[in-house]
């Protein structure tokens, strides 16, 4: 078997673009994750940045404090657990590994 460097290189090279490909695929891709039956949604990207957050009419009526801020995190942590499910399944899809997340 002949072990050519050159060969080693463009494979590396070429998982590099597809990794770039991803990652902005990734920026351009949101989930939402709910909580409280709707009351509070959160939307995240999947580099997991928060993008946006929806609170109902309902739920601000209510005027309970505590209440909103666990359906926010409910909400947040909802929409974090999918996005990081969506990231790692396309990074697998392009042949990456799945330690690169934290480069995300």
């Amino acid at each position: 078997m002949n072990f050519n460097p050159l060969d080693m290189l463009k494979n590396i090279q070429k998982l590099q673009e597809e990794m770039g490909s991803v990652q902005q695929q990734l920026a351009n891709t949101v989930v939402t994750g709910t909580a409280g039956g709707g009351l509070v949604e959160v939307d995240m990207n999947g580099k997991l940045e928060l993008t946006a957050v929806r609170i109902s009419q309902e739920m601000i009526d209510m005027q309970d404090k505590n209440m909103l801020q666990d359906l926010i995190k409910a909400a947040h942590s909802q929409a974090y657990d999918k996005a990081r499910v969506l990231a790692t399944q396309e990074i697998s899809k392009a042949g990456g590994f799945p330690n690169l997340m934290g480069k995300l």
